[in-house]
């Protein structure tokens, strides 16, 4: 084929995602070959290329054919299920690329996954990409949020391409070259469990206001709509505002009040935990969110429940009654605090997880940058993002968001509103682990001396694990069963 005709990208895997992306792309200006194993979803991508206003996409029902399509050196993108499909599409395409070409998988792929590809593509000569792609089927059509990491030379080959693809904000596109390895991957591994507490605090922010203020949803609406203008202006809040605006197709009321409380999850939330433990990083908001996700799981046995325990005495879900009137003006205002507080808690576990493992990794992660990427097409873009970022500028080695001087006053501006609204739900017998969780983890941060002291006396004798003291230097044991023995009649005295 002459130069001229090939593609400059090619993209692989024709889910809503891929056909999305693929038209992005087109509608760029860059000329995209697709495939597809099932041939029917290339023709459906080629002929929504056609209708959306003549878009430059080639379609190909065969490996070879898709591959010889894409200029050398080819950049080839894949959007397929992680995992062993991801495998299977590299093995099929792979056979026909040559040195130099690259291979980017936009999948929530496992980082250690991608490592691993990267060592087997470059035994073959081929570059790659593991690229963490957010924001959901319309970012991926009109602008998402891009972290690619692994070859850096792979990523200035398709750079001019993601710069006008990425959403824009206001100081750049929202794609960077995020690090070696698996780092993209792990990024975006990191920027899905910030989602799962995200929106957890706002469902726990809902609960709160419906249950103890007894708010409608068209006036949950309009509140979620006014703190989308202020501090809290985000997609998320944008959504759920939209969300109580809608009504049941099928009868009356409102949909949201339709949907079964039970919550879905392909297992990014699990793996942002697991890692936290793995490199002892605290993430408390998160892995409540998580937890309430396994928790909501269990309907046939929350309902068992909730029965049984009102014929124990527990009158109803919960205990609105908690002997006080709402103000409610008051309570909205409240929450609004207790949110936004919580919200920093949980970008600051997710930001001090990246730190720790840009650390382990040698990848040295720009967190100001990651948070500006984040400022548009994905589904944490939120106004905050940007303070983030600049709170990184001003510290690029800042120990924890809470300590940032800007965020910190915030924190102690808004903690009394936050206290309030977590006392009445646990008086009332709501469960907002969510912002519990956040709460804690500010109370134990914030404190120079912690009842650790203790836990390390226990285990020092139970499992002689040693002890520091605070008044000099070194490692002791102490046999503390037989100094207690010895002490036993002070004790006695005492009783």
């Amino acid at each position: 084929m002459e130069a001229a005709a090939l593609s400059r990208i090619g993209l692989a895997g024709l889910a809503v995602m891929g056909q999305n992306l693929a038209l992005n792309i087109a509608e760029k200006g860059f000329p995209i070959s697709v495939y597809n194993r099932t041939a029917s979803k290339v023709d459906k991508t080629v002929g929504r290329a056609a209708s959306e206003g003549g878009l430059p996409i080639s379609g190909h029902h065969s490996p070879a054919d898709f591959v010889l399509s894409i200029q050398r050196p080819r950049s080839i993108i894949i959007l397929v299920k992680a995992g062993a499909p991801v495998d299977e599409t590299i093995n099929t395409l792979s056979q026909f690329m040559e040195p130099g070409d690259a291979i980017i998988d936009g999948g929530n792929e496992w980082y250690e996954n991608t490592e691993r590809r990267i060592r087997d593509a470059a035994a073959c000569g081929l570059l790659y990409l593991g690229m963490g792609v957010s924001g959901g089927e319309d970012g991926a059509r009109h602008g998402p949020s891009l972290m690619p990491g692994g070859s850096f030379q792979a990523y200035k080959n398709i750079e001019k391409i993601v710069t006008r693809v990425a959403a824009q904000v206001d100081d750049g596109p929202c794609v960077t070259y995020v690090g070696e390895g698996g780092s993209g991957n792990f990024v975006k591994m990191v920027h899905n469990g910030i989602e799962y507490g995200d929106m957890q605090l706002i469902s726990e922010a809902y609960d709160v206001l419906k249950t103890i203020g007894g708010l409608s949803n068209s006036e949950l609406a309009e509140i979620f709509a006014d703190w989308n203008l202020g501090e809290l202006e985000s997609f998320l809040i944008e959504i759920t505002a939209d969300i109580f605006n809608v009504k049941d197709e099928h009868c009356e009321g409102d949909l949201v009040d339709k949907i079964l409380d039970k919550t879905g999850m392909k297992g990014t939330g699990k793996w942002t935990v697991q890692q936290a433990a793995d490199l002892s990083i605290a993430a408390p908001t998160i892995a409540a969110s998580l937890d309430c996700r396994y928790l909501s799981g269990l309907k046939e046995e929350r309902v068992s429940a909730a029965r049984i325990l009102e014929e124990a005495g527990i009158k109803g879900d919960v205990n609105v009654n908690t002997g006080r009137s709402i103000d409610k003006k008051r309570l909205i205002d409240d929450v609004r605090q207790a949110l936004y507080a919580s919200k920093i808690c949980s970008y600051a576990q997710g930001m001090n997880l990246l730190r720790a493992k840009s650390e382990e990794k040698a990848w040295n992660l720009n967190l100001g940058e990651l948070a500006r990427i984040w400022k548009g097409g994905c589904i944490i873009r939120a106004r905050f993002l940007d303070r983030i970022k600049k709170a990184y500028e001003r510290n690029r080695v800042l120990a924890n968001l809470i300590v940032d001087p800007e965020f910190a006053r915030e924190m102690v501006q808004r903690q009394a509103a936050w206290r309030r609204v977590v006392g009445l739900a646990i008086e009332a017998g709501i469960s907002t682990p969510g912002m519990c969780a956040s709460l804690a983890y500010f109370d134990t941060y914030r404190r120079a001396r912690l009842p650790a002291n203790l836990v390390q006396a226990q285990r020092d004798l139970f499992g002689a694990h040693t002890y520091e003291r605070i008044d000099r230097p070194g490692s002791f044991h102490t046999e503390w069963k037989k100094l207690a023995r010895q002490n036993k009649p002070g004790i006695a005295v005492l009783k």
